[in-house]
């Protein structure tokens, strides 16, 4: 897709939660709509089921299918997607499934900092959602350039307590400037909207994940990119047996 449909005044996103929590998804959509240029659209997106949060490797492997099931039944259009769980959610699988750039806030929170930092820390929710982190970036090719991931031992559902979790976030953000990052990312969708104060706090840039997302992902839209086809993100064969219903079917 080159541009923009005629008749629409800029892209639309569709934000994609990984979870089925409702209100985080309200949440990031918003936070996202408020980072977009004018004229972009942003359509959240919750899956119809798998957990109400994701916080290690079990969930992380349910929600991937949950995901590329929410998005390829999705009847709308949409110029590109973000996917808006920290971590490995379907990234690879959905690049491969859909025909419009897929953007993930892990990858994309951690190509932007390392244009402002040497090394970066990521700043993320329970201890057992750290490995699913470290794999998804040594995948992007950017763990290298990470200083550490750091649990602020908040819940997923417990973000809610905003100023508790601000406090958390500053304490393992710390510990992470002290191990030699220069910059911090927010590992968690739902933690969008609190980069800002952390980065007064601690005096190193904070990079928003979900933010950073639409930023970019707005970018590959305005220079007509998605995803390559001519390697391992070549179309599935749409003629292949398949027991059960695919992703997207329904049923």
């Amino acid at each position: 897709m080159t541009a923009p449909p005629a008749g629409r005044p800029g892209p639309t996103l569709l934000v994609v939660n990984c979870n089925t929590t409702r209100a985080m998804t309200e949440a990031i959509a918003s936070v996202a709509a408020g980072a977009a240029s004018p004229g972009t659209t942003v359509v959240g997106l919750t899956p119809s089921w798998g957990p109400a949060s994701a916080e290690g490797y079990f969930e992380s492997y349910v929600t991937a299918l949950a995901v590329l099931d929410a998005v390829l039944a999705h009847p709308d259009p949409y110029d590109a997607v973000i996917m808006a769980g920290y971590g490995e959610h379907g990234r690879e699988g959905l690049r491969q499934a859909i025909d419009v750039p897929v953007v993930d806030i892990t990858e994309a929170s951690a190509f932007l900092a390392c244009l402002v930092a040497h090394r970066f820390g990521v700043v993320t929710t329970v201890a057992t959602a750290v490995p699913g982190i470290e794999d998804s970036l040594r995948n992007a090719g950017v763990l290298g350039r990470c200083a550490g991931v750091a649990a602020a031992d908040v819940a997923v559902l417990d973000i809610g307590d905003v100023a508790g979790t601000a406090r958390a976030l500053e304490s393992a953000g710390a510990r992470l400037v002290a191990a030699g990052a220069d910059a911090l990312v927010l590992g968690c969708a739902g933690f969008a909207g609190l980069d800002v104060a952390l980065e007064r706090r601690l005096g190193v840039p904070v990079l928003d994940s979900v933010t950073s997302a639409v930023r970019l992902a707005e970018s590959l839209v305005a220079l007509g990119k998605t995803t390559s086809t001519a390697g391992p993100y070549r179309r599935p064969d749409p003629a292949k047996a398949w027991v059960g219903p695919r992703p997207g079917a329904g049923g």
